[in-house]
């Protein structure tokens, strides 16, 4: 165990004396690992990572025959300057002549990888399925002049402001709002802070709303092509991952300011300490989009919405971490209100709730019948949203493979609803309530392909993610902590949750800004995360998004 004096946050530590523990196993704390090596050169025998299973929150897996599993895909484009800066240090799987960010590159570089949608949107018409005309985004003079004020206004005068608080009912029956809620997962009672955010970190999005260019795709799926190649260049560097611990709990030095002297955990049944000493960091990522997360079947629906008991008391401890801070020994301090209000994103399940299910096919049917319809060979139509389901479904068919493991002959594509509580339009019940091979009727119902022979050679399984759109609850500022809250000696907050301003998060480029603040900072290395891409600040950018907006 390292041990020497303390060291203050920016100030040079010295890493051969410095032991880092990483409290959680996902991009966040994976990003972490990465830059302590490469950037800070502590041991990575000095790195310690704690998650209760292999593979992190953001793990997707699957066979041909039990059905694959997605969780949550991200999207990503240029601006994304931190997770490529990162991938630009990790060695490729399938090629380690190249970093994964060179394999994304040359992937992206392939003309017919490219997304450029030719039916961003499918209405329901008089005569089955009919493409939307996504160049007209159907707002109104109140409805632009509404989005220019919301764009305008201060982040300050936004506090526990909803999207639905900012406009007229009309406006989120827009093509404009379809296509923007879906692409971010928004939803009306979410926060209109972080949806002016994303209006300005955006803003070089909005002229290509309808047909997705300029997003970047990933090999194989983000597990696959990012997370799984991270994992294992740290595994092979000697990084310590410590599996199979939970209830993880953090003791406080008494009558100070916010100095970690030791972590709690349960390992295999027992109950395990360890000292912090005086050049230790602390890392740890505040809350979890992926907590409580029920898988169904073909034939079983997924598990009920939990109660907030169950997000405390859930495995991966993400919620119950953070919420014990409150009944620590810093709530004599002054800086308990440094550290956020878990409760804002943890407590509403009905307004972060959304239904994620995967489709494994073995028959070539449904891929012929949805590219005819849409005119876009898989890949390359990037997301297309069923305006009119009751669910507000939306789906993406990929390149294939798009599991490392897939073989020849079987097909993936994935999909989501916003809406998973509403009664189907075809399926009558409650999609919450719906087996996979339900939610496929429906699916298939929506688009009018015959159910034979797709569905007998389908196996789809339904993924309910009750907190998976909390990072965009509404919220007061300060419920979100600084990566390193004042008054910290040695600890750093990261994740989606932790507060960068200026910054969208719910995407993985949010989770590695935290990350690599909170290195350099602690490490007091002499240098900062590339700066956020700001599209509001480009002159040519800017003129786009309103010609979009105002034509």
């Amino acid at each position: 165990m390292a041990c020497g004096h303390t060291t203050q946050i920016g100030q040079l530590r010295q890493p051969e004396l410095t032991n880092a523990y990483l409290v959680g196993g996902g991009i966040a704390s994976l990003a972490a690992a990465v830059h302590l090596v490469h950037d800070a050169r502590v041991p990575p025998s000095q790195i310690h990572i704690f998650e209760s299973e292999p593979g992190g929150p953001i793990h997707s897996a699957g066979t041909p025959e039990t059905g694959y599993v997605l969780l949550a895909e991200q999207l990503l484009n240029f601006s994304c300057v931190c997770l490529y800066d990162l991938l630009s240090k990790v060695p490729s799987l399938t090629d380690p002549t190249k970093t994964v960010k060179q394999e994304i590159e040359e992937f992206n570089a392939v003309p017919g990888n490219r997304t450029h949608a030719n039916s961003r949107l499918i209405a329901r018409g008089t005569n089955g399925p009919q493409m939307v005309d996504a160049k007209d985004l159907g707002l109104r003079k109140k409805d632009r002049h509404d989005l220019v004020n919301i764009f305008l206004e201060s982040e300050k005068k936004m506090n526990d402001l909803r999207v639905i608080d900012c406009f007229e009912e009309a406006f989120f029956r827009t093509n404009f709002w379809f296509m923007w809620a879906t692409m971010f997962s928004f939803q009306p009672c979410h926060s209109a802070m972080e949806f002016r955010r994303y209006l300005h970190r955006f803003a070089l999005g909005l002229p290509r709303i309808g047909t997705l260019e300029l997003l970047d795709h990933t090999p194989y799926n983000q597990y696959d092509s990012i997370i799984l190649p991270i994992e294992t260049h740290l595994k092979a560097e000697g990084v310590n991952f410590k599996y199979d611990t939970g209830d993880v709990r953090l003791s406080f030095a008494e009558n100070s300011d916010i100095k970690v002297e030791g972590i709690n955990f349960n390992k295999n049944g027992d109950r395990e300490f360890i000292q912090v000493e005086g050049q230790d960091i602390i890392f740890l990522t505040l809350g979890s989009a992926v907590t409580c997360t029920s898988v169904g079947s073909n034939h079983s629906p997924p598990a009920p919405l939990p109660s907030v008991h169950d997000a405390l008391s859930a495995l991966d401890g993400g919620w119950s971490l953070w919420s014990s801070f409150f009944f620590s020994s810093l709530l004599d301090t002054p800086h308990i209100s440094e550290l956020g209000n878990p409760m804002s994103f943890y407590s509403r399940t009905s307004h972060s709730n959304s239904l994620w299910f995967t489709v494994t096919l073995e028959n070539p049917e449904f891929f012929k019948l949805f590219e005819r319809l849409t005119s876009n060979a898989p890949g390359r139509g990037g997301l297309t949203t069923l305006k009119d389901s009751s669910w507000l479904l939306s789906i993406i068919v990929p390149h294939q493979p798009y599991f490392l493991n897939q073989p020849d002959g079987v097909q993936i594509f994935y999909g989501y609803a916003l809406f998973p509580e509403k009664v189907g339009d075809i399926v009558r019940k409650p999609m919450v309530e719906c087996t996979g091979q339900e939610i496929f009727t429906e699916l298939l119902g929506l688009l009018d392909f015959p159910e034979n022979p797709t569905r007998g050679n389908s196996i789809v399984v339904p993924c309910m993610m009750p907190y998976v759109t909390s990072p965009l609850l509404a919220r007061r500022y300060e419920d979100r902590p600084q990566v390193i809250p004042k008054g910290s000696s040695n600890l750093a907050l990261l994740g989606e949750f932790v507060e960068i301003p200026q910054d969208g998060m719910f995407t993985l480029e949010y989770s590695v800004r935290s990350a690599q603040t909170a290195v350099f900072d602690m490490m007091g290395l002499p240098k900062q995360p590339i700066g956020i891409h700001k599209g509001d600040q480009n002159l040519k950018t800017m003129a786009l998004a309103l010609k979009a907006l105002l034509s």
